[in-house]
């Protein structure tokens, strides 16, 4: 079926090559690019953008058209405004997807206000809660990164391997922060553990102690910190650190940003958490192009993003329309086997084996495997703080 549609695509554009070229493609890029997470997003941003100019280097699909990014602010944690700046995208630039959004609450409003009722896929690098897993999506939402359901897990698994058996927890006060804490603390009660308190805390404060008072006071040997680098979770740390209250602190995903440890990693030695990573072929690949383009490799989600703008074009090439009720569908087939492997940089080799009619099957830069709902296996890179900087200990 895959091949039918390419060929009947094929012929409907032969000969409109110059008409076609002149008709980019837009795909939304909606990101915070304000708000607690925005020391991470212009990487993340930049890498997506790195995919679509690989694509476009290697002349574009569906007959020459190019691949246009457009930008959007999601804040990160202001759904009205996600929402507004989605509409956007779809009403005022006719974008035909959207890789994003970030974070998981904004990300839940855009697909439901925004994607779902006007029909365009959705391929988020970054929104882990596990809630989006059930999200009524018309199978029109995909995620490269895994459930925070697998975070917790981890998270609770890497405390049981340092013997750390009672852990106060705090979170964002968000979809995000509940859905991983929620996660974490299943898990880690299933393996005996004691939470000794579990507080949300609210993005934007000039000050934590009353948290931190509470937190110290409910003891544990270990902080668990289910925020964000640029806002909350780091003036937790601070707080915790200027009272004397916990020396070492276990971090999720939200926390891993060079901004954190530049500013605090001196005061954090022995610290601890997770991150979605992968390590092989892929990932030195993406290193390779990525470096070359002057981004960061390491920096947080920037392999999932560039591995979510490679699907959209891979798919959409695959089906060969615009049309997501067309397209949508082909995410899963070029995403997993069978097929010839496709890493970072070989995108171009891609278009050529489905122009021919053949498959492929996308590892891209993070081993790129969609199971159940559309959505990441994934593994972890479990670090530990040593001299202001994330040292690797195993991946997970």
């Amino acid at each position: 079926m895959k091949k039918a549609l390419l060929a009947s695509a094929i012929a409907a554009v032969a000969g409109t090559g110059a008409f076609a070229q002149e008709d980019p493609i837009n795909v939304g890029i909606i990101f915070g690019f304000t708000g607690p997470i925005e020391s991470l997003t212009p990487p993340m941003a930049d890498s997506a953008e790195l995919a679509m100019n690989e694509v476009n280097e290697a002349g574009g699909i569906l007959g020459g058209r190019m691949l246009e990014p457009v930008r959007a602010d999601s804040t990160c944690i202001d759904s009205s405004a996600a929402t507004a700046a989605a509409e956007r995208l779809v009403t005022g630039d006719g974008v035909a997807a959207i890789v994003g959004a970030d974070c998981s609450g904004v990300t839940g409003a855009v697909l439901a206000n925004v994607a779902v009722p006007n029909g365009v896929v959705m391929i988020s690098p970054s929104a882990t809660s596990p809630a989006l897993s059930a999200a009524e999506d018309n199978d029109l939402f995909f995620r490269t990164a895994p459930s925070d359901a697998r975070q917790g897990e981890v998270l609770a698994n890497i405390l049981n391997d340092r013997g750390v058996s009672e852990v106060a927890v705090t979170y964002t006060n968000n979809d995000y922060g509940k859905g991983l804490a929620d996660s974490f603390a299943q898990s880690f009660e299933e393996l005996g553990g004691t939470i000794t308190l579990s507080a949300p805390h609210e993005d934007g404060k000039a000050d934590y102690s009353a948290e931190i008072g509470a937190l110290s006071s409910a003891g544990g040997e270990v902080l668990a910190v289910f925020g964000y680098a640029d806002q909350g979770g780091k003036g937790v740390i601070q707080s915790a650190i200027d009272t004397g209250a916990f020396d070492t602190f276990m971090m999720g995903d939200g926390m891993f940003a060079d901004t954190l440890m530049n500013d605090l990693g001196q005061y954090m030695e022995g610290s601890f958490g997770a991150v979605p990573w992968t390590q092989g072929e892929g990932t030195e690949a993406f290193a390779e192009v990525a470096g070359a383009a002057g981004i960061n490799p390491d920096s947080t989600f920037t392999r999932e993003s560039y591995d979510a703008a490679a699907l959209i074009a891979l798919a959409m090439a695959a089906a060969g329309t615009t049309d997501a009720n067309e397209w949508k569908g082909s995410v899963m087939d070029v995403a997993n086997a069978p097929g010839e492997e496709i890493l970072p940089g070989q995108l171009g080799r891609a278009l050529e084996i489905l122009a021919e009619g053949g498959d492929v099957d996308y590892v891209g830069a993070t081993n790129v495997e969609l199971v159940g709902p559309g959505e990441a296996a994934g593994t972890y890179r479990e670090y530990t703080v040593e001299a202001s900087d994330y040292e690797t200990v195993q991946f997970r």
